[in-house]
């Protein structure tokens, strides 16, 4: 019988939410923009490379996308392969899946929450998206 799966232990929150150290573990901003005065302590680590291009957040931003969509490019984003697996015949990169299998490991061994500049109660941001994609929800 296989072993069991282990639970992830992924929230998401604003940036600017207040810190829980006891609850919120690894704090990463999933963001490409830092956002200007934005004090280092918010976050453990930054991974601008997993934020929507701003191309897709602008467009979702204005209204030229629904949610739907913006949820359904970002997924693609993220395993977007990139100039790396042009110039490797071989290894391939696909996007971020080496990343997002990390982040799932990290997930199973310790508390994990990603944030974003979005309000707490947003329910229309990337953060929860990819909350779902590291949980095998989507």
């Amino acid at each position: 019988m296989p072993a069991p799966k282990s639970i992830l232990k992924v929230r998401t929150k604003s940036v600017h939410s207040p810190i829980e150290p006891q609850t919120d573990g690894l704090r990463i901003l999933a963001s490409r923009l830092r956002g200007r005065g934005l004090p280092p302590n918010r976050y453990d680590v930054w991974m601008a490379n997993l934020g929507p291009s701003e191309r897709l957040l602008r467009q979702f931003q204005s209204g030229a996308v629904t949610w739907a969509e913006f949820s359904r490019r970002y997924r693609a984003e993220l395993f977007e392969g990139g100039g790396v697996d042009l110039r490797n015949k071989t290894i391939r990169n696909h996007g971020q899946k080496f990343t997002l299998r990390l982040l799932q490991e990290l997930a199973r061994r310790q508390p994990m929450t990603l944030l974003c500049h979005c309000p707490e109660d947003e329910p229309h941001c990337h953060r929860h998206v990819l909350r779902l994609l590291l949980e095998g929800k989507i």
